[in-house]
C-alpha cells in the first residue's frame, strides 16, 4: 500500500480540484525502505476509522486509491451494518454460498467438455482493470445481469421513423420520495448474499436516508417531509419504524443528536395516536378506533403504550366483585366458609374471558396482552382480595387461617384452568397463569407453611396430653376406689400377719405333705375356690381380632376391698388389665388424620415449583417427621414402657383363677397387635401421602421422612422385643406355677397297689402337662401374623429354651417311680410334639434329649448296669446333657438309694478290687 501524509479534513468529502492524477502522485511522499512501502497508519486503525465515517465520506475515501477502495468495499463492513439493523440472515447467506459453489463446480465440469469458462474475478474487459468487489459470490449478480440482457434482446425492437434501429434512452429512475408505496416494504427485498452486502445497504440508504436526515434537521413536528409524503397513520407508523431500524446503522459523528430527534418525533406521533385510541376506548369503539390505532401503534413500536393504557384504565379494576370478609361473616363460631371466594373467582373468570375476546379483536398479533392484563388483575384484584382475609383470619383463628390460605389457593388454581387463551397466548399459557397466581400467594407462603407445621405439632401434642391426662385420671380413680374403703390405722396392726399369709400362700397350696412342717395340721385351700387375697384375671387367650384399646368407662366392682392387701392385689390386677389401653389406635388415627390434612394443604404449594415448591415439599416431610416423633416417642413408646413395667409386677401366685392364658401377657400381646396395626397404618400413610405424590423418595436413605420412618419402626421393634422378653418371664412364672400347683405327687410316683384296690395307670399326659402346653401354645400363636418372622422365631426359640429349663427344674423336684415313668414319658412326648410344630431344629434337639431322659426312669432296679450305660451314653442325648447332669436327674428315681451303688459301680468302678 502506498504511503501518504495525513492531512486535516474538515467536514464532508474533499473539494473537487482540477488536478490530474499525476499531480496527486507528485504531492504524495514516497518512502522506500528496503524495497518495501509502509503506511503512516496501520491498516487496522484505518479500517476502524472507516466504521465511523458517514456513507458519503466513505465513498469519497474509496476514490483515493485502489487499496482504499478495497478497504471501503470490504463486504464484512456492510454486512455489519445490515446485521445491526436485523436484516441480515447468516443462514440464508451460507445457503447461497453453498449453492453458488455447487454451481461453480458443475460449471467446471461442463467447461472441461465444451470450452474454458471465463475466470471468476478476472478482467471484465480488455483494459485489464480488476473489479475489486467481484468475488466468487458475484455469480448471482452476473446471472441477474445475464437474465436482464436476455430479456432486452428478446424484446421486439421499437418502431422509429428512419431506416436504422436505434436504442431509446432508458426511463429515468424515479426519486425515492416519488414512489413512497415501495419504500414501505424496503426491508422485505433485502437479500442475504455474500459479496452484495454493499449493494443491499445502498438500496436501503437511498430509500431511507433522505427521510432520516430531513427528520433530523426538522425543528417541529410539522417540518418533516415524511408527514407530507405519507398521510395515512399506518404508513407514517411504518416509515417511522423503518427509520428506527435504519438509525441503528448510523455511527457517524452526531448520531446521538439525530437519534434523539427521531425518538422525540416518534414520541409526538405516538402520543397523538394514543389519544385517538383513548377516545375510542372511552367510547368502547372496539372494532373501530381501538382496533385501528392499536394496529398503528403495533406497527410503530409494538404498541406497548397502547397496551399499558388498555390495562391501566380497564373498568374491571373498579368493578365490585365481592368482599373477602364475607368468608368470615357468613360462617359461625370463628369458622370460615370459602363459598364467597368461589363465587368471587367465578365472576372474575367470566369477566376475564370476556376481555380475552376483546383483546383478540383489538390488538394485532405479537404481544401477549392477556398475560399483561392477568398480571395486573393478580396484583390489583386477587391480592387485594386475599390479603385482608388472611390477615384477619390469622388474628382470629389459626385453623381458619390455614383453611383459608390452602382453600383459596386451590380455588385460584382451578380458576386459572378455566381462563380462555387468546391468539397471542403461547403454549406456556397455563404456566404463566400459574406464575401469576404464585406471585399473589408468594408473600403468604412462608408464614403459612411455618404455621401449618407448628399447628399440627401443637394439636398432636395436645391430643396425646389429653390421652395421658385421662389415663392418669382413670388410674387415680381406680386407686382411690380400691384403697379408700378401709381404715388404714386399724389395719396397720394386722398388716404383718396378713403379709405372712399372702407370702406363705403359694407354699401352702402345694399338694405335698413335706411342703410345710405345719401342713398336716393346716387346712389346705381348695383350688376351685378363690383365695381371699388374690385378684381374679380372666381373659380369652385367643381373641378373634386385636381389640381396639380405649378409655371407656372402666367397670369397677360393686364393693371395694375391705383390707389393704386385697386392695393392692385388686389394684395390680386393674393395672394389668389396663395394659391394653396404654396407647390407643384411635389416637393414632386422629393424629394421622390431622397430619394428612396438613400435608394435603401444604402439598398444594408444591405445584408452584422453584424454591417455594421445594420449601413446601420439605415442610410436608417435616410434618410427617413430627407425626412419627409424637406418635412414636410420646404415645406408643410410653405405652410399651408402662406395659413392661406392669408386667414386671405380675405374680401368678397372687391370682386366684388361672385361665388358659396369662392375663397380663395376653393383654400385652394384644397391645403388640395394636402396635403392629399402627406400624402398618404409618406405612400405608407414607406410601399414599408421600411416596405416591413424589413428596419423598423411598429410595433415598438420607431423606428425612425415610429416616424418621425407619427410626419409628426400629423403636417399635425394640419396645416389642423388650415387652416380649418381660412377657416370657411372666409366661415362665406361670409355667412354674402350674408345675407347682397342678402336678400331683402321685402323677410320677403312684401309690402301690393294695389287695383291695388295684393300681390305676393313666397312660396319657398329666393334667399339668396338658395345661402347660395349652398355655404356651396359645401365647405363641397369638404373635403369628402380627410380628415379623425373625422376631417370631427368636421369641419361639427363647420360649422353648426357657420351657426346657423350667421342665428340668421341675423334674429335679419330683420323685419318679418305674410305674410313674409312663406318665412322665407321655408328658415328654407331648412337649416334644408341641416343639416340633415350631419348626426349629435347634430347639427340637433339647426336647429330644428330654424325651430320651425320661427313659431312665423306666428301667427296673435289677437292670442297674443298663441304667448306668444309658446315663453314660452321650450320643443318646445329642450333647445337650452331660453325664453328670443325667446322673443328677437319675437321683430323682424313687428307688435311687436301692440302685445307687450298682449304678456307681457300673459307671465309676466303685467297690471293685484288683486281682
Amino acid at each position: 500500500m502506498s504511503s501518504f501524509k495525513r492531512t486535516s479534513v474538515i467536514g464532508g468529502p474533499p473539494p473537487r480540484t482540477n488536478h490530474n492524477i499525476l499531480s496527486t502522485l507528485k504531492a504524495t511522499q514516497m518512502i522506500n525502505a528496503n524495497d518495501e512501502s509502509k503506511a503512516v497508519l496501520p491498516a487496522e486503525i484505518i479500517s476502524t476509522i472507516l466504521d465511523y465515517l458517514p456513507v458519503p465520506d466513505l465513498l469519497s475515501f474509496a476514490r483515493t486509491s485502489k487499496r482504499m477502495l478495497e478497504m471501503v468495499y470490504e463486504d464484512s463492513r456492510w454486512v455489519k451494518r445490515l446485521h445491526v439493523m436485523g436484516v441480515w440472515n447468516e443462514r440464508e447467506a451460507r445457503k447461497r454460498f453453498e449453492d453458488a459453489r455447487k454451481r461453480r463446480l458443475e460449471g467446471k465440469g461442463a467447461g472441461g467438455m465444451g470450452g474454458i469458462p471465463p475466470a471468476i474475478g478476472g478482467p471484465a474487459n480488455g483494459t485489464g482493470y480488476r473489479k475489486t468487489s467481484t468475488t466468487l459470490f458475484d455469480a448471482g449478480e452476473e446471472e441477474e445481469k445475464q437474465k436482464k440482457s436476455t430479456e432486452l434482446a428478446n424484446r421486439p425492437p421499437p418502431v422509429v421513423d428512419g431506416f436504422e434501429t436505434m436504442t431509446l434512452a432508458p426511463k429515468p429512475t424515479r426519486a425515492p420520495m416519488l414512489d413512497p408505496e415501495a419504500l414501505l416494504n424496503i426491508f422485505k427485498g433485502v437479500r442475504s448474499m455474500r459479496g452484495t452486502a454493499r449493494l443491499e445497504y445502498g438500496k436501503i440508504y437511498a430509500a431511507l436516508a433522505p427521510f432520516y436526515y430531513d427528520l433530523a434537521r426538522s425543528k417541529s413536528h410539522v417540518d418533516p417531509v415524511i408527514f407530507r409524503v405519507y398521510r395515512d397513520p399506518e404508513q407514517q407508523a411504518q416509515m417511522l419504524a423503518h427509520l428506527t431500524i435504519f438509525a441503528r446503522s448510523d455511527w457517524a459523528q452526531g448520531w446521538s443528536q439525530r437519534e434523539e430527534r427521531l425518538v422525540t418525533m416518534i414520541g409526538v406521533f405516538e402520543n397523538a395516536v394514543l389519544r385517538e385510541f383513548e377516545q375510542g376506548y372511552e367510547a368502547w369503539d372496539v372494532d373501530g378506533r381501538m382496533k385501528r390505532y392499536a394496529h398503528v401503534l403495533g406497527v410503530l413500536n409494538g404498541g406497548h403504550a397502547c397496551i399499558e393504557l388498555f390495562v391501566q384504565k380497564h373498568p374491571i379494576f373498579n368493578d365490585y366483585l365481592g368482599n373477602s370478609m364475607e368468608c368470615i361473616n357468613q360462617a359461625s363460631n370463628d369458622e370460615i366458609t370459602l363459598e364467597p371466594s368461589r363465587e368471587f373467582l367465578q365472576k372474575l373468570s367470566v369477566k376475564i374471558n370476556e376481555q380475552a375476546d376483546v383483546i383478540d379483536r383489538v390488538f394485532p398479533p405479537g404481544e401477549d396482552v392477556l398475560q399483561i392484563f392477568l398480571d395486573k388483575v393478580g396484583e390489583d384484584v386477587l391480592m387485594e382480595y386475599v390479603t385482608p382475609l388472611f390477615d384477619e383470619t390469622h388474628e382470629r383463628n389459626l385453623t381458619s387461617y390455614l383453611k383459608a390460605v390452602a382453600g383459596i389457593f386451590e380455588q385460584s388454581m382451578r380458576f386459572g384452568l378455566i381462563l380462555r387463551r387468546t391468539k397471542n397466548s403461547g403454549d406456556d399459557f397455563l404456566e404463566k397463569v400459574k406464575a401469576t397466581i404464585a406471585k399473589v400467594f408468594e408473600p403468604h407462603v412462608d408464614l403459612y407453611l411455618q404455621e401449618e407445621a407448628d399447628h399440627f405439632k401443637r394439636k398432636a401434642e395436645a391430643e396425646v396430653d389429653e390421652w395421658e391426662k385421662k389415663l392418669s385420671e382413670q388410674e387415680a380413680t381406680k386407686e382411690s376406689f380400691f384403697m379408700g374403703n378401709f381404715n388404714r390405722q386399724a389395719d396397720k396392726k394386722d398388716f404383718l400377719s396378713s403379709f405372712k399369709k399372702v407370702v406363705m400362700m403359694p407354699v401352702n397350696v402345694l399338694p405335698t405333705a413335706l411342703s410345710s412342717p405345719f401342713g398336716a395340721h393346716a387346712t389346705k385351700p381348695s383350688l376351685s375356690q378363690p383365695m381371699p387375697h388374690r385378684a381374679s384375671l380372666q381373659v380369652s387367650p385367643n381373641p378373634s381380632r386385636p381389640q381396639t384399646p380405649g378409655l371407656g368407662p372402666s367397670a369397677l366392682p360393686s364393693e371395694a376391698p375391705t383390707d389393704e392387701l386385697a386392695a393392692k392385689a385388686a389394684l395390680m390386677a386393674s393395672k394389668l388389665e389396663g395394659i391394653r389401653s396404654l396407647f390407643s389406635i384411635e389416637v393414632a388415627l386422629d393424629l394421622t388424620h390431622s397430619a394428612k390434612s396438613s400435608i394435603e394443604r401444604a402439598a398444594l404449594f408444591v405445584t408452584l415449583g422453584g424454591q417455594t415448591g421445594e420449601e413446601a415439599r420439605e415442610q410436608c416431610e417435616a410434618i410427617f417427621v413430627v407425626l412419627l416423633d409424637i406418635l412414636g416417642n410420646r404415645h406408643v413408646r410410653t405405652g410399651f414402657d408402662k406395659a413392661v413395667s406392669h408386667l414386671s409386677t405380675y405374680n401368678p401366685r397372687e391370682v386366684s383363677e388361672h385361665q388358659q392364658g396369662v392375663a397380663p401377657l395376653v393383654t400385652f400381646l394384644e397391645l403388640v397387635n395394636v402396635g403392629d396395626l399402627i406400624s402398618q397404618m404409618i406405612d400405608v400413610f407414607y406410601e399414599q401421602q408421600l411416596a405416591a405424590t413424589k413428596l419423598a423418595d423411598r429410595n433415598d436413605f438420607l431423606d428425612p421422612a425415610v429416616k424418621a420412618k425407619k427410626k419409628f419402626e426400629q423403636m417399635l421393634d425394640e419396645r416389642v422385643a423388650a415387652g416380649l422378653n418381660k412377657g416370657i418371664d411372666v409366661l415362665m412364672d406361670e409355667v412354674e406355677y402350674l408345675c407347682a400347683t397342678f402336678q400331683k405327687p402321685t402323677d410320677f410316683n403312684p401309690l402301690p397297689a393294695t389287695p383291695g384296690k388295684p393300681s390305676d395307670f393313666d397312660i396319657g399326659p398329666t393334667a399339668a402337662a396338658n395345661r402347660i402346653v395349652a398355655l404356651v401354645e396359645s401365647h405363641t400363636k397369638m404373635l403369628v401374623g402380627s410380628t415379623e418372622k425373625n422376631m417370631l422365631d427368636v421369641f419361639n426359640q427363647e420360649v422353648g429354651l426357657r420351657l426346657f429349663t423350667a421342665l428340668c427344674k421341675h423334674l429335679k423336684r419330683q420323685r419318679i417311680s418305674t410305674d410313674g415313668a409312663i406318665a412322665l414319658i407321655s408328658d415328654m412326648n407331648l412337649y416334644y410334639t408341641y416343639i416340633k410344630t415350631l419348626r426349629n431344629s435347634e430347639l427340637l434337639a433339647y426336647f429330644t434329649a428330654l424325651r430320651e431322659l425320661s427313659q431312665i426312669y423306666l428301667i427296673e432296679a435289677k437292670h442297674a448296669k443298663e441304667l448306668a450305660e444309658v446315663i453314660a451314653d452321650q450320643r443318646r442325648f445329642g450333647g445337650v446333657l452331660r453325664a453328670e447332669e443325667v446322673y443328677e436327674f437319675a437321683e430323682r428315681r424313687a428307688d435311687w438309694y436301692g440302685v445307687k451303688r450298682d449304678v456307681e459301680r457300673a459307671m465309676y468302678g466303685i467297690g471293685c478290687g484288683i486281682m
